[in-house]
């Protein structure tokens, strides 16, 4: 059988109008292109991302937006893991301060509320300090919109699927890329993986690589997918109880929103925070390891 086509981009306006009546749910998927071993391509955070939500939309319903590869990355304790876990090589990252990305993360909710959706899921498969912020900003937005917010992050599920009692390996370890090669079998190559014995850091590799089992990460892709839909269905309910007013905000609004609500916050934040432990200066991760005063 044909597989339903549930991706915004590649979808007319018929089948559009079609999905969201049928379930006005969008699921939004985020990521980074940063290092992630020799055994992975770059994209892996929001591929692994967008290919669960496209499998959760497929069989509950709603559309997918497009992916967004901009995320946070560089500043604070960012910059000091990547300094111990990459070093200098060029890192190919597509880094965005992170009151940039929660900025943007503001309009992208503005607009799928603008457009009626009922519920909107966010999944990221980019984490770090800023899984602490984003619920914040979420709930500050929650107060000016109709459509229900749910927000996850990383790995998506805190279940293995592997058989021996040594987890995920950690960022781009077994996990990580037992999901990747689920989702997007092209984009890993295990003859890539370096000797044993040979000297790291390998590009940010993660552990127990060379156990990933595309089957383990099928099956953790389920997983949250159906976790995903399960909250989707929770929301759709919530909404229809709650019966919000639906008027679209505008961009004048989400600036008074950003600037008088979500901006006073911001120095608390856990991704806006430098951290004491700086790379060394001569490292590639110092020059935006510190968070400028932003006023």
């Amino acid at each position: 059988m044909e597989r339903r086509e549930v991706r915004w981009e590649r979808m007319f306006p018929d089948e559009l109008e079609a999905a969201f009546e049928d379930c006005p749910v969008v699921y939004l998927p985020y990521g980074l292109c940063e290092p992630h071993g020799p055994v992975n391509t770059l994209g892996l955070d929001a591929l692994r991302a967008h290919g669960v939500v496209c499998q959760a939309a497929r069989s509950f319903g709603g559309i997918v937006a497009p992916p967004e590869y901009w995320h946070c990355h560089e500043s604070g304790g960012y910059g000091t893991w990547a300094h111990e876990r990459v070093g200098d090589a060029r890192p190919w990252l597509t880094a965005v301060p992170p009151w940039i990305f929660l900025k943007n993360l503001c309009y992208h909710i503005r607009a799928v509320d603008a457009l009626g959706f009922h519920v909107a899921v966010l999944f990221s498969g980019h984490s770090g300090p800023h899984r602490l912020d984003v619920p914040v900003v979420l709930e500050i937005l929650q107060q000016h919109v109709s459509v229900r917010l749910y927000s996850l992050m990383s790995m998506g599920t805190g279940e293995s699927r592997f058989k021996d009692d040594r987890g995920m390996g950690g960022h781009a370890g077994r996990g990580e890329t037992s999901l990747l090669w689920a989702v997007a079998p092209d984009c890993v190559d295990l003859s890539r993986l370096p000797e044993p014995n040979e000297p790291g850091p390998h590009f940010a590799q993660g552990d127990y690589v060379d156990t990933s089992s595309r089957r383990a990460g099928e099956e953790m892709v389920a997983d949250t997918a159906a976790h995903i839909s399960e909250k989707a269905r929770e929301l759709l309910t919530e909404y229809e109880q709650l019966k919000p007013d639906h008027t679209p905000l505008t961009y004048g609004q989400i600036e008074r929103i950003w600037e008088e609500e979500i901006r006073p916050k911001m120095k608390n934040f856990a991704s806006m925070q430098s951290g004491d432990e700086a790379p060394p200066e001569n490292s590639r991760w110092y020059a935006n390891w510190r968070i400028p005063d932003l006023g």
